[in-house]
């Protein structure tokens, strides 16, 4: 069975930066197209970053453009999202997320909590 287990949440000031990683296994993780989500509180959880299966395409949320890296690591089964900049609004429950490429199998995380915050 499937495991992500996300890291490096935690209390930023405005402007600061996190690191946030997710480690995978229990499936084949270059197989698995790789996201972060979001979900502040009394909101629906909404896609932040997403990689292709071998990091060559990336994309993006349009208010984290320019601001947050989201990176693989195939050989360690990892994604990881940078974040600079961060703002008060984006204080939520970040999710790591997997969905196979060809066939409908998808895997969450449990979250971490990311706090903006001076």
């Amino acid at each position: 069975q499937g495991q992500l287990v996300e890291s490096g949440g935690g209390l930023v000031q405005p402007g600061g930066s996190l690191r946030l990683s997710c480690a995978a296994s229990g499936f084949t993780f270059s197989s698995y197209l790789m996201s972060w989500y979001r979900q502040a509180p009394g909101k629906e959880r909404v896609l932040v970053a997403s990689i292709g299966t071998v990091g060559g395409v990336t994309n993006y949320e349009d208010s984290v453009k320019g601001r947050f890296t989201i990176s693989r690591d195939n050989a360690k089964n990892t994604v990881h999202l940078q974040m600079n900049s961060l703002t008060p609004e984006e204080t939520a429950v970040y999710y790591c997320n997997a969905r196979h490429v060809a066939f409908y199998a998808v895997y969450w995380g449990q979250g971490t909590q990311v706090t903006v915050s001076s």
